[in-house]
């Protein structure tokens, strides 16, 4: 069955573009880009260590809006346009309430977020692994 709609969800890391890539190659449909900000004072933000002040706040939905820009742009290169969606909340949460949401019929991600270190990177490695077990659709993870 050939999907209609694709989420693929982003952080900013290089598996998460390639996600991307792979999306834009293989399906010819609707694809949507999420950017799952989560909240400060959640356990898996930095918000436990760095105060949750509204600076903090706006740089982590500046650099969400930077992540769905980049993605729209990589899809213009391939002659492909994406939409785009920011949301704040526990990230394999968000993203299986999104796919509900949104008749969503396939998931393309990253299996691990970058740019941290290897303990953040297993426990982000819990969001792929949650959202497969979780969501409703085929999930394929891009490693």
């Amino acid at each position: 069955m050939a999907a209609s709609h694709v989420l693929v969800p982003l952080d900013g890391s290089p598996l998460a573009a390639d996600a991307l890539d792979d999306a834009l190659e293989l399906f010819d449909c609707r694809v949507t880009v999420l950017n799952v900000v989560t909240p400060l004072d959640a356990p898996m933000s930095e918000g436990g260590i760095l105060a949750a002040d509204e600076s903090r706040r706006e740089s982590a939905r500046e650099r969400a809006d930077r992540i769905v820009d980049r993605a729209t742009d990589r899809a213009a290169e391939s002659d492909r346009r994406v939409e785009t969606a920011v949301r704040t909340g526990d990230p394999a949460e968000t993203i299986v309430e999104y796919v509900d949401a949104h008749d969503v019929d396939r998931v393309v991600m990253g299996g691990h977020g970058g740019e941290r270190g290897r303990v953040a990177r297993r426990l982000l490695g819990t969001v792929a692994t949650n959202v497969v077990g979780e969501a409703p659709v085929t999930v394929t993870v891009v490693r």
